[in-house]
């Protein structure tokens, strides 16, 4: 199966996108909430302040050049009488105090007879609100202005704006968690016909390119008919794909197959050691060209086959076997001699024995074409957690110095074996291979000596 990059799940985006907006409409409810309430209790507060200051107001009086003050006890009763609140007051003429709290600050705005003003201060360790209200007395023969100054601390302010915000944090959470639960239901319900059509594509079997025809939202339907365009010219060039690399590949390897034959009949005649070795390169070439053919052949038997595994119990070392057996008249003309190690006990894994048999020979073939003459390829089987792992190591001319990960790509070949011929298509087929039973390929450098270590991995049965 091919492995598919995630970036990030649709669903959980969408309704990440609806909770992030339930959250800042709670946030911005919150501080809403919040602020019109406080603003509410300070406009109150303030109105019982100037309440207070004009009833003490109307209770000054000027008799015979001098000022005269009653303040009245409701008039400061009606602050005392929220919560434990502390309330001060002072009456100037002129600047001048009257009664009350000398140092009781005036507010540092202008004063306009008859118009409040109001300030906040820090006076005596506690925050107060104050309130002065000024007006015109006349005392005697002059007029001067008095100003009546009323404080109060904000402790009952505080505990409201507490209650407040408690009451507005809890309305706020409230509808972050309702708003959460529709934005899930709506999420749910805006995936359910993506969900169809991806079920209804996957309930396909792995030949089955024609058409969809199901029914869809107005949104989804350029997608459906995408999809269907795409699956027509896919089956299309699949079918014209398969039929000339079938066709390319017989009309090369017959004649390949010809070449190779008279070339060991025509070794066996002659007797100088030029001769000979000529004839030698003569059927390598053959033998190289001819398996160029047959990877063309098999990446793309591996490409159909993966959908649809023949899977068996196979013994990995019987199999490694078996493919060196194969590959060994090759590794002959060469002098390279092949090892095989593992222990008789490894587990078995389940897997289709062609496409693993190709994949261990391309694995083989690699090392023999790029080994040198008179050396050892060593394969290497062990059992490693719940994984069988085989190690292919030779010694040839290594990885190189470029990207390890172009090696795996399509017709991709290391920068040090230009010289060498080859399809690029070996290590592809391996990695396509392990992919398709659930495995990988690792390439690195022979940890001994010069060379490269190719290690395939497969899940245990």
């Amino acid at each position: 199966m091919t492995a598919v990059r995630t970036k990030g799940s649709l669903r959980r985006r969408l309704l990440l996108q609806l909770l992030l907006v339930a959250a800042i409409l709670s946030v911005a409810l919150y501080f809403t909430v919040r602020a019109l309430a406080q603003q509410a209790a300070e406009t109150t507060q303030d109105n019982i302040l100037i309440a207070s200051a004009t009833a003490i107001s109307e209770a000054v009086r000027a008799e015979r050049g001098q000022i005269l003050v009653d303040v009245p006890y409701s008039a400061l009763s009606m602050l005392g009488s929220i919560a434990e609140e502390r309330v001060f007051y002072r009456i100037t003429a002129d600047d001048l105090t009257v009664t009350g709290y000398d140092d009781l600050p005036a507010p540092s705005a202008t004063f306009d007879a008859g118009n409040p003003v109001f300030a906040t201060a820090i006076y005596r360790e506690d925050e107060v609100r104050i309130a002065a209200l000024p007006r015109r007395l006349t005392v005697g023969d002059e007029t001067v202005i008095l100003t009546v100054l009323v404080a109060q601390t904000r402790l009952g302010l505080a505990a409201v704006s507490l209650q407040i915000s408690i009451a507005a944090a809890a309305a706020g959470i409230g509808f972050f968690v309702l708003s959460g639960a529709l934005s899930w239901f709506a999420t749910n319900n805006a995936m359910r016909p993506l969900n169809r059509l991806a079920q209804s594509v996957a309930r396909r079997g792995p030949q089955d390119l024609s058409p969809v025809e199901t029914s869809a939202p107005t949104e989804l339907v350029p997608l459906l008919q995408s999809l269907n365009t795409f699956m027509g010219r896919l089956s299309a060039s699949l079918a014209r794909t398969e039929d000339f690399i079938a066709e390319a590949a017989h009309h090369v390897r017959t004649p390949l197959a010809t070449v190779r034959t008279q070339s060991e009949i025509a070794m066996r005649s002659v007797r100088k050691p030029e001769n000979k070795q000529i004839l030698r390169e003569v059927i390598r070439a053959a033998d190289e060209s001819s398996r160029s053919a047959g990877q063309l052949l098999d990446h793309a038997m591996v490409a159909l086959r993966s959908d649809n595994l023949e899977k068996e119990r196979l013994n990995v070392k019987e199999l490694a076997q078996d493919v060196i057996r194969s590959i060994s008249p090759t590794a002959d003309l060469k002098d390279i001699r092949i090892t095989c190690s593992g222990s008789d006990t490894i587990g078995s894994v389940e897997g289709d024995p062609i496409l693993l048999q190709n994949a261990l020979q391309n694995l083989l073939d690699n090392a023999v074409k790029y080994s040198p003459e008179d050396s050892v390829i060593k394969v290497e089987i062990l059992q490693s957690g719940s994984s069988v792992r085989v190690d292919v190591i030779d010694e040839g001319r290594g990885l190189g110095d470029g990207d390890r990960k172009h090696l795996t790509e399509r017709f991709g070949r290391g920068d040090n074996v230009r010289d060498i011929i080859g399809s690029g298509l070996g290590l592809t087929i391996v990695e396509e291979v392990m992919r398709a039973h659930g495995g990988t390929l690792e390439l690195s450098d022979n940890p001994e000596k010069r060379g490269t270590c190719a290690s395939i991995s497969l899940p245990l049965a």
